[in-house]
């Protein structure tokens, strides 16, 4: 049995279909737990909700847990290697999506998008302060530091160059590639915006320290809410040291009611769906086909973690 664990839109459900085929993988609701269906699970089509340790240890038939993304930090790797169940991802299928998402965060926070758009619906977008339009400002001019440099910063940095932003980036290591290559601590401290673009892992957990960035920037996160100090963040938005962020990952998913996060006005929020777009569900569910296909025939799986 091949499992999505999910919460599917009409057009994800329909992709599905189209590329497994009508009725092959069974839909099981994101907020519902396997239990039911532990048992006669071969594979499992993960999305966000994390897979657990226990869960891996409840289900005797599984043998593929296929991540429809790139980060992995949401199953447990050891129980997965522990009961000989591979864990592939799909790194690629999203990083359009995921660059795109990243370029109208910039540009949501330096426009103002939302404050100016919620005015003009209340009536007041003539009549407010002048003053509100000098806190607006251009991509161009502006250091643009990529922290990581994989296959969406990869995308990115070429259209905020043709913007006329001057882009750099940090890495493991210095790449082939036409932008100067910073030390983290460096990046933040020079960057008027800062993308990240990195998994989460032990050595990432909390690497990016708002205060450590120059004061009135504007910080992008698109990757993991675990990479920031999202107490500190608040801080760092609250008290002006930061001039806006732009948020689609939260340390806590979903942000609950009350979190500060959602009074702040120099805050965009969305709800961690950079990577989800209907161009994107189709790039990764074929890959989830194929190395479903592959399991079935013994075959060696594509992009395997574990």
């Amino acid at each position: 049995m091949i499992v999505l664990h999910a919460r599917p839109s009409p057009g994800f459900r329909a992709a599905v279909d189209a590329i497994f085929g009508p009725g092959v993988v069974v839909h099981v609701d994101e907020a519902a737990p396997l239990d039911e269906v532990a048992g006669d699970i071969t594979a499992l089509l993960h999305v966000l909700t994390p897979v657990t340790a226990d869960f891996i240890a409840s289900a005797p038939n599984l043998k593929l847990i296929q991540k429809l993304g790139v980060g992995v930090n949401t199953i447990a790797l050891d129980a997965a290697r522990d009961h000989r169940v591979a864990v592939c991802n799909m790194p690629g299928t999203n990083s359009q999506a995921v660059a795109e998402m990243a370029l109208s965060l910039m540009m949501a926070v330096l426009r103002r998008t939302c404050f100016f758009d919620s005015r003009t619906r209340a009536g007041e977008g003539w009549t407010a302060d002048p003053s509100e339009l000098d806190s607006v400002g251009e991509i161009a001019g502006r250091r643009v530091g990529l922290v990581g440099f994989g296959s969406s910063a990869q995308r990115l940095a070429p259209v905020l160059a043709a913007l006329g932003a001057d882009v750099v980036y940090t890495a493991r290591s210095a790449r082939d590639a036409p932008y100067e290559f910073l030390p983290l601590d460096r990046l933040l401290a020079e960057s008027d915006i800062v993308s990240l673009h990195i998994p989460l892992t032990d050595e990432t957990r909390g690497s990016v320290d708002p205060f450590a960035m120059k004061k009135g920037a504007v910080l992008v996160n698109t990757a993991r809410g675990e990479l920031i100090d999202q107490a500190k963040l608040v801080d760092a938005l609250g008290s002006g040291h930061l001039r806006g962020a732009g948020l689609d990952v939260f340390a806590e998913e979903p942000l609950p009611r009350g979190n500060p996060l959602l009074g702040l006005p120099n805050a965009v929020l969305a709800p961690h769906i950079a990577w989800l777009t209907p161009e994107t569900l189709v790039r990764s569910l074929t890959v989830a086909q194929e190395n479903c296909r592959r399991l079935a025939a013994g075959e060696a799986l594509l992009h395997q973690v574990v």
